[in-house]
């Protein structure tokens, strides 16, 4: 596995760029660039990240809502995904990613037709109209889990995995997103496994953070940072150990780089409590 999160750090050329990852012990990394950033720039960070051996684990294409009910955004969204996966397979990185979307107001919030019938069909669609038309070589597209909308567990990942039958389409982990009631809370290695047992090589990269439950009867869950939570981190880094040695794991939704530290030193206790290697 390789080890990544956001650089706190200001940097002006790609070396110094994979200066600022290596004091952090990342062989992984965030796409240091945007959309737009013309090819000689986009050329030189993926040659960069070659030499550090690093890898860019993903592009994410956030804030884009591609089953929006307002065809004009909908259109928009695909669009602003298309660009992002070719900037993915231009850099080198593993993958672009974003949600499935939403037909609520909120790109990423819930809504009641967010899991029936047509919905799945506007996603299916809209993940086929993504990859066919950046048409890439080796970057693939995937969708992040989330509590409230497509895909919500493995079984649901496979259904629209198998429905887009794109090569160009794989599987992005966020264990915490799919820990979505007090059951999977109780049994997160169970879920963890299965997911992994799945769908194995297909994942392309995986969000590392941590969930917690509080007491009251409503099920109320937070994300909170790792070590911090109920996530079984230990089932988690012997079932990723088992894929791609180059597989990025990568922190995320932290507050500083202290925090990142500590969360790191945290991944790295773990990993060396059950003999896996980041």
């Amino acid at each position: 596995m390789r080890l990544g999160g956001p650089v706190f750090a200001d940097y002006e050329t790609p070396e110094e760029w994979t200066d600022a990852l290596d004091d952090r012990g990342y062989g992984a990394a965030y796409c240091p660039v945007e959309p737009g950033t013309d090819p000689e720039t986009v050329r030189a960070y993926r040659e960069a990240a070659v030499d550090a051996d690093v890898v860019i684990a993903e592009v994410g294409a956030w804030g884009a809502n591609p089953v929006s009910p307002d065809p004009a955004e909908r259109d928009a969204a695909i669009a602003d995904c298309v660009r992002h996966l070719e900037l993915a397979d231009a850099v080198g990185a593993n993958c672009a990613v974003n949600v499935a979307g939403s037909r609520g107001d909120s790109w990423a919030g819930p809504h009641p037709d967010n899991f029936d019938a047509e919905t799945f069909d506007l996603v299916v669609d809209s993940v086929r109209a993504i990859v066919d038309e950046a048409d890439p070589e080796t970057a693939t597209y995937a969708l992040e889990a989330m509590p409230a909308m497509i895909p919500d567990s493995v079984e649901s990942y496979r259904s629209v995995l198998d429905a887009v039958d794109r090569e160009a389409f794989a599987v992005h982990f966020d264990p915490v997103n799919l820990v979505a009631s007090p059951r999977r809370y109780a049994d997160s290695a169970d879920l963890i496994e299965r997911f992994v047992d799945e769908f194995g090589d297909l994942i392309q990269c995986v969000h590392l953070k941590d969930v917690a439950m509080g007491s009251d009867p409503l099920v109320h869950l937070s994300e909170v940072p790792p070590g911090e939570g109920n996530l079984d981190y230990r089932a988690l880094l012997r079932a990723l150990d088992a894929l791609d040695d180059d597989l990025p794991v990568v922190l995320e939704h932290l507050d500083g780089p202290e925090a990142y530290e500590r969360a790191a030193a945290h991944v790295r206790e773990v990993a060396d409590e059950v003999g896996v290697s980041v």
